[in-house]
Formats: structure tokens, sequence, C-alpha cells
């Protein structure tokens, strides 16, 4: 079920039930932003906002924001058969040859087809259909501010393509861009992002770096570029994985870059590594501003689009919003390659009100003393996972999505002079409590069941559970009772 395009998801959820046309005229100047705050935090439907004040372009915001849309995007109508694929491929990868001619033919033809997911390269398509390079503009576009206090108008959804100067690798992030006037962005390119390296190493060689912009792709490529990769894989090859197919792109007009022939809108430009300007304040997913601060400056040299486009958008803030569902898809599918690192790991839960890189719930199957703190400093280790403020790690009958089960667990299980563990490391550019930038302290708090190793002398107490065969009875006779 993947999407060949944004119009194409679109459709869908519509005939779903699960997009509403707006046809009141709105007003992108935060009053979109309190439309769709209230029907975010609603678990409501998406929003195509076909009457923006001062454009002619349809705006549509929270495609992605429950857990079934999200699924759909990702071509599933489960994320589990996501995860089922991604074991499926890490064991493919990690097994020796299979024996047999049959099983060797089975084994080439996965390859095979793995092979034939990377991006594809044509001679046209429709986000080509209209070219303004004479006098490239971001006038007409509905590009919304979203709260009071906000430094302007943010395209919030954008699809960023760099080059590394040196090897030329390709980047595809979503950072935020603020619309200083009609041919200026600011380029937040957050200090661990692949955008910003791409941009400190041209200003190593104190030349412009091209950067292209796609606005409205299919929902995979929206995902895909908010992935927490590995710095080698290319995003593109991972969207070609969840979407089944290659993604069809196309020389920009300006810039030595391809992009997807199927987006809605292209911005092409370029950034001066010598150039920054202040970007922000911007009200951010951690629910506060983050403030104004020197980032890049981006000068548009083109705009391409179709003939109709749909801009697409997104708001953040105190969740829940839209992207708790993209964060959410991530800790699915990522967790296949989390146990690859800390394979003691059952289950994980990064919370959507702890804004994911705020706390990290682990079950663990336990077997020996310190367990729990090899957990907690193997995921201040992991990824993007350096990021997490607090990790509590539980025993593996635990379910770590069940908030109220934990809080018990941890109340329960922990003398806080035994069972914490103090550490310093790396924090997200956007956390804002620390002393000093990028750096801070962490803490881990081990609620599993202690070993008598772990300075427990005493008998561990069982937990009360029912006897299974009155649970059984009870549950015959229940309707008899008359609760």
């Amino acid at each position: 079920m993947a999407f060949k395009d944004l119009r194409a998801f679109i459709a869908h959820i519509e005939q779903q039930g699960q997009l509403r046309r707006i046809q009141p005229e709105v007003d992108p100047h935060l009053e979109i932003t309190e439309i769709a705050d209230r029907v975010m935090k609603a678990d409501g439907p998406a929003l195509l906002f076909e009457n923006v004040k001062g454009s002619d372009v349809p705006l549509a915001i929270n495609l992605l924001g429950t857990q079934q849309r999200m699924a759909w995007a990702l071509g599933v109508d489960d994320w589990s058969e996501l995860e089922t694929r991604i074991e499926h491929l890490l064991n493919l990868a990690m097994s020796p040859p299979p024996a047999g001619i049959w099983g060797k033919l089975r084994t080439l033809g996965e390859i095979v087809h793995i092979g034939r997911i990377g991006p594809r390269t044509v001679r046209g398509g429709p986000v080509q259909d209209i070219v303004e390079t004479a006098a490239p503009t971001l006038d007409g576009l509905p590009i919304p501010t979203c709260w009071p206090d906000d430094g302007g108008p943010y395209i919030t959804m954008p699809l960023v393509f760099t080059h590394d100067p040196a090897s030329g690798k390709r980047n595809m992030g979503m950072y935020r861009l603020q619309v200083y006037d009609s041919q200026t962005l600011g380029m937040h390119w957050q200090l661990h992002k692949g955008g910003a390296e791409h941009w400190r190493r041209s200003g190593e060689s104190s030349t412009r770096m091209e950067v292209a912009i796609a606005i409205g792709a299919d929902p995979v490529l929206l995902y895909s570029a908010t992935a927490p990769l590995p710095p080698d894989v290319d995003e593109l090859v991972f969207a070609g994985f969840l979407r089944g197919s290659s993604v069809e792109m196309v020389p920009a007009q300006t810039v030595d870059i391809l992009v997807p022939a199927r987006a809605e809108i292209v911005l092409e430009g370029y950034v001066d590594p010598a150039e920054s300007r202040m970007e922000g304040p911007f009200g951010d997913h951690v629910g506060y501003y983050s403030l104004a601060e020197p980032y890049p400056v981006f000068h548009l040299t083109a705009v391409t689009r179709r003939r109709d486009p749909i801009f697409v958008s997104t708001i953040v803030g105190r969740p829940p919003m839209e992207d708790g569902w993209i964060g959410k898809a991530t800790e699915r599918l990522f967790l296949p390659l989390v146990r690859l690192v800390i394979p003691e790991i059952v289950d994980m839960n990064l919370p959507v009100h702890g804004v994911f890189h705020n706390f990290a719930i682990v079950s663990i199957r336990k077997r020996y003393p310190g367990q729990a703190r090899k957990v907690m400093h193997a995921i201040w280790g992991t990824g993007q996972l350096m990021f997490t403020k607090y990790v509590i790690v539980v025993d593996a009958d635990v379910d770590v999505h069940d908030l109220s089960e934990v809080l018990w667990r941890v109340g329960a299980n922990t003398e806080p002079g035994r069972d914490t563990e103090h550490a310093q490391g790396v924090m997200d550019a956007l956390e804002f409590a620390t002393t000093q930038p990028n750096v801070g302290g962490k803490l881990g708090i081990d609620a599993t069941r202690k070993l008598p190793e772990e300075g427990f002398p005493r008998e561990w107490p069982p937990d009360i559970v029912m006897d299974e065969d009155i649970v059984r009875r009870v549950d015959e006779r229940w309707s008899s009772f008359g609760i």
C-alpha cells in the first residue's frame, strides 16, 4: 500500500473518513495553529484548508496525527508489520548462507529486491510543471506563523537536500525554515544533524553549498527525513525499503541536486558558510520557545511546483502533537536495531509527553547483577538515544507502555540511594534546562527486581496475582452476577 505521492495519500485518508476539508477563509497567522492544536490534541482528523488568507494554495496539516494514519503513511495497517520486515532484513544480513539450492535462490531473490529500492532518476516530473527562475519568490505560499512569539512565519515540514562537499554523500533532513523575506530563509541546522555537518564542511572550503527544499512529498519520504539513521545510510534508500519501490527523483533546475519528482513544491538555492542571521524564537516541540540564535541563511534561486500544489505544514508545541506519532513510529521501527546493540532489551517506550528524548523506559531480561546499569550506559551511547535524559529499566514482565505499572514498579522496586545512576553526556540542542548548551546530567533508575549480589540480602517478595483457575471460573460466571 505504498502511495506514489502526497495526493494519493490524501485521497486514501479522505476515503477512510480521516480528512476534513475546511472551506471558510482562515488566517495563516496563528489561526491555523489554534484550529490544528485543538484537533491534534483530540486525536482528530487531518485538515485541508482550502481557503488560506493571502494565498490560492491549499494547506494540509495533521496528516500523520494518529497511530492509524501514521501506519497507513508507512504502507501498512499495523506497525508490527514493518517491525517484522526490519527484523527479517537484519536476520538476512547476519545469518550464514542457507543450505540447499532453493534456500540460496530464495535469499538471492530477496537480496536482488533490496538492491532495487534505491532512488531512480527520471527525466521529468509533475513537481516541474511550473518553473520560476527569473524572479523566484516565496510570496503566495500559505506559510503559517505558528505561535505568538515566533520570529516569523515558518516552513515546518520541509525535506532539505544537501550533499557533503568532500564525499558527495546526500542527506535528506527535516529542519524548520524561518521566512525572512520573499527570497531568504533561516536554516535551522542543529549541531548534531547531517545538514549541519555538510554546512560545516562547506565552511572549511569557503564555498557556497547548494540546497534543495521539497514541500509535500509522499508520506514515506516525510517520515524518512526524520528517521535517526546511521550517517552512512541514505534516507532515500530507507524510504525505498519502506515503500517497497524506488523513489523517483528528477534533477533540479538551478542546483546540482536530485529532488522528488512527485513532490508538490521545490525551493532551490544555496547557503553561504560565511553568512548567518538570528533565527527564532520558535514555539518548539519541547513545549517552550527555543530562543533566537545565529543560523545559516538560505537564498532562493528557483521555485518549481505542480500546477495546483498543496502546501504541507505541521505545528509543534506542548504534547501531544502530530510529531508524537512520527516519534512513536521511530520507536517501533528502530527497536530491532536497538536490540542489535542491546540484545537484552525486550521492549521500549519513549513517552510522547516526554518529547521522546527526555525519557526512555525499557524492559530487559535480567540475568546478572549490574545489568540494568549496563543497559543505561548502552542507551546513552546509541545513536540519537544519546540525548535521553532519564532511563528507567524494568523487568521483562512489565508493560513499558502502561505508565501506571511503570510508576508502581519504580515506587515499589527502588531505593533511591542504591538504584540511581548519575552520568554526564550529550544533550539535545533544544534542551534548555542544562547549565551549558548541548551537555548535561542524566539519571538512570533501576526498577528491576534486585539480586543478592546487588546489595539486597532479603528474599524478593512475589507479586500479588490471583490463581488462574479462579480467574477462569469468575470469567465464565461473570454475566450471572449482574454487575
